[in-house]
């Protein structure tokens, strides 16, 4: 089969076209024919190398760890998923940036007609993401005052409309231009990042959802000036939810705050609510722009996005046969 796969860490230069065999599947594993897939923060801090201390990799690897297809086989003991389905679904391990991939029966689900595959491919780990950290392990509820940084983001847009829709007052973060696009998607205040300090602005909040990945920590505690002032706004016993930050409940504990990086668990139960939202129109995601399944497109996918100015989604979708 067709993938593109990364033989090393680095920039987005390192991704290489390669010939690999067809995975075989397990008694409990379908094989999902990829339609369509995208860049995610997981994506691009496996390839960069951010996480080699967390994700052991074997080269070549196949990034891309949200994918919509087709299923074209299913293990003797999967019972939810036939050959047929239309699918979407979450892999931890990649394997997405290929014609095929091997993925657990309960790490996928059934997506309605009327959801394309681009927009099916947007939305499992930006989804799980949103709401496994705000309701797994924010435990947010109505009410409650959140502020979550990169609003206009991959997991933020979708994390502002779920937060809003139960009932908290949002804050976001995100630069001017998205502050109507954020404001349309639920949130109660936008903070210009850029312009303004946002734990001046932001007064005090029951959970943070961050997403922003520290240049600077001090060697001591390993804190940066982001984490520094989540901390500060945070009222006692209150919730810091990181999706970038796999040690930060080794930090320091400071009045009670529970500090948490959320791993993110694909489950059928989630995925089935995600998509129920998305048929009840309370769940958009928005897919920014689409590119080639070519190693063209795939780098400049990767470039997009660590240009930090992505609107919601990017997209990689595959001629389909």
């Amino acid at each position: 089969m067709h993938a593109i796969a990364i033989q090393h860490y680095g920039n987005p230069e390192v991704f290489t076209e390669q010939v690999l065999p067809t995975p075989s599947i397990t008694e409990s594993q379908v094989l999902i024919e990829m339609y369509a897939t995208t860049v995610s923060s997981a994506d691009q801090l496996v390839r960069s190398g951010a996480f080699k201390d967390v994700v052991q990799l074997q080269f070549p690897h196949v990034l891309g760890v949200e994918v919509a297809g087709i299923v074209r086989a299913a293990g003797k003991n999967v019972s939810r998923l036939k050959v047929g389905d239309r699918v979407m679904g979450l892999s931890r391990s990649g394997g997405g940036y290929a014609d095929f991939l091997a993925l657990e029966e309960n790490s996928a689900v059934v997506i309605p007609p009327e959801l394309s595959y681009q927009e099916a491919a947007a939305l499992p780990a930006a989804a799980l993401s949103a709401w496994q950290s705000l309701f797994q392990y924010g435990q947010l509820h109505s009410g409650q005052r959140i502020l979550i940084h990169a609003g206009a983001g991959g997991v933020g847009h979708l994390a502002v409309q779920m937060a809003k829709q139960h009932g908290a007052y949002v804050l976001a973060t995100a630069r001017a231009y998205n502050h109507e696009f954020v404001r349309q998607l639920g949130a109660d205040e936008v903070i210009d990042y850029t312009t303004t300090d946002f734990a001046e602005a932001a007064g005090t909040v029951d959970v943070v959802l961050d997403m922003v990945r520290e240049t600077e920590v001090d060697e001591d505690t390993g804190i940066g000036a982001t984490e520094q002032k989540n901390l500060q706004i945070l009222r006692d016993n209150g919730r810091l939810i990181s999706l970038v930050d796999p040690l930060i409940a080794t930090h320091p504990k400071v009045r009670g705050i529970e500090a948490q990086f959320a791993y993110i668990e694909p489950n059928p139960r989630d995925l089935a609510s995600i998509i129920q939202q998305v048929r009840e129109h309370k769940l958009k995601v928005h897919v920014e722009e689409i590119f080639p399944f070519t190693m063209q497109g795939i780098v400049e996918a990767h470039n997009h996005y660590e240009t930090r100015k992505v609107r919601g989604k990017l997209v990689i979708l595959r001629q389909q046969g």
